[in-house]
């Protein structure tokens, strides 16, 4: 698994601001069309911000050592952005500002494709309720839609009209002039934030912002078989952003011990305690399941820390699918014996057992 944080020189909790000045160093440096390049490395490093740079990326990565959305692969690792065009032959202009692609394009989105914050919570669950699983209710303060404009950022029953500082565009184009060279800038309308249109009259509510920071209440389905440190990831449920999509929730589960129960996979095992009598002629035993009391037999001549299975009373799995309870048998000995018990051991001595 490649260490994409080791890739760009940062650590683990390095900010976004600090992970994206290390990349644009490296980017500069290992770039092809640069004198003493490294195409090998430039793509690396690339792939590497692709997914330090995006937060839902970035919490997949640090939760499971990878990604789920798709990999960054060779010339897809700023987001299916092609760099095959990015010369400056004959001391033409770029057609692209480098900024705007360090900031945006490298992060898989742009313009006016942003999104919300992603935003994350812990909830700790019972033993059982992680095995069979559960609904929460939680409140949680984040940026929301305005529930005054619904987000427009108007006031109710009037209307919107076109952003005169970007003509309705939702973007401004500027162009200027680096060391680099001369670059075309687009950049997201800081007016309309990228939507192209403003209220006439602004919501008194959000003052035209269309979000607010307020409570919400977001209901959380907690599937059956979580483990302890699982994360549970919500689209949609996370900040909102006006004239964008929301970002995500991320839910990490914290599963409390039982004093019965360990987990193994999709089985359980718990232990039963049985005297030395039993474990040599067998006998009938009431054992706590967490779906209530199970009677099990306990076979003759059993031996201490073998295994019984109780079938189907283990951790849902699959459809309809329920792994085993394991009970370890522990056989007690007694530590003093009366004088009548030692008389029959004696004798069962003389029996050869």
């Amino acid at each position: 698994m490649k260490d994409y944080y080791q890739i760009l020189g940062v650590a683990k909790t390095a900010s976004e601001d600090e992970i994206k000045s290390a990349f644009r160093k490296l980017a500069q440096k290992y770039h092809p069309d640069k004198k003493g390049g490294d195409e090998a490395k430039f793509k690396e490093v690339s792939e590497a911000y692709s997914v330090l740079s995006d937060n839902k990326k970035r919490a997949e990565y640090d939760t499971y050592g990878k990604t789920f959305a798709g990999g960054a692969g060779p010339g897809a690792g700023f987001g299916g952005f092609d760099f095959s065009g990015f010369q400056q032959g004959n001391g033409q202009a770029f057609e692209f500002d480098l900024g705007d692609i360090f900031g945006e394009f490298f992060g898989g989105r742009g313009g006016n494709q942003r999104r919300g914050r992603d935003i994350s919570i812990d909830i700790e669950l019972p033993f059982k309720e992680a095995i069979f699983g559960t609904e929460r209710r939680v409140l949680v303060a984040k940026l929301g839609l305005c529930e005054e404009c619904s987000g427009s950022g108007a006031k109710q029953g009037t209307k919107m009209k076109s952003c005169a500082s970007c003509n309705g565009r939702g973007q401004i184009h500027e162009t200027r002039n680096t060391f680099f060279g001369q670059f075309s800038t687009a950049r997201t309308c800081p007016t309309c934030k990228g939507r192209g249109e403003v209220p006439e009259i602004p919501c008194p509510k959000c003052r035209a912002e269309g979000i607010l920071k307020r409570e919400e209440e977001i209901r959380i389905a907690i599937p059956a078989g979580v483990d302890d440190g699982e994360m549970i990831r919500m689209p949609g449920q996370g900040e909102a952003a006006a004239g964008a999509p929301a970002g995500d929730l991320y839910v990490k589960l914290h599963v409390k011990s039982d004093a019965r129960f360990t987990r193994e996979g999709n089985n359980l095992s718990t232990k039963l305690s049985i005297k030395l009598s039993d474990a040599l002629i067998g006998g009938e035993y009431t054992i706590p399941t967490l779906d209530g009391d199970e009677e099990i037999s306990v076979p003759a001549g059993i031996v201490h820390g073998e295994m019984i299975r109780v079938r189907g009373k283990g951790v849902p799995h699959g459809r309809g699918n329920r792994g085993d309870l394991l009970v370890r048998i522990d056989i007690e000995f007694p530590k003093k014996l009366s004088k009548k018990a030692r008389e029959l051991i004696q004798e069962l001595r003389t029996e050869g057992i």
